[in-house]
């Protein structure tokens, strides 16, 4: 409540500044009258305000929010669409992908004991004779 009424007042004390009261005069006016100007000069003048307002208007965080999104958005659609959709009865890669991936998921969080063909085999190393 009171910081709002502290600024409030504040912006009633400051006088109301625009061009015509500034200290500062202005060398050109802005913007200027384009159907004086020659192409050549209003072509210039485009592309200086072009490049100035670009500058001004980037924002590369949000940008690469807006990238990290995109790419998020279309890896989880993928995956969905690999995954999950029904894609009919006939058989299809994206079928046996999504097979080998179950299979894979059941293999790595089922609750059995390893089968005795998933242990690497023993292998035994004589001794040498020579040694005792």
């Amino acid at each position: 409540m009171f910081p709002s009424r502290f600024r409030q007042l504040a912006a009633t004390l400051q006088p109301h500044r625009d061009a015509s009261t500034s200290i500062f005069k202005a060398k050109k006016q802005w913007p200027p009258d384009f159907s004086k100007l020659a192409p050549k000069h209003q072509l210039r003048l485009e592309r200086r305000y072009k490049r100035r307002t670009k500058l001004k208007w980037m924002r590369p965080g949000w940008v690469k929010a807006m990238t990290l999104a995109q790419w998020g958005s279309i890896a989880v659609a993928l995956a969905y669409g690999i995954l999950f959709m029904d894609w009919g009865e006939e058989v299809t890669p994206i079928k046996r992908m999504r097979q080998w991936f179950w299979q894979e998921v059941e293999a790595t969080t089922s609750l059995s004991s390893p089968s005795s063909t998933d242990s690497p085999p023993k292998v035994e190393v004589p001794a040498s004779p020579g040694r005792r």
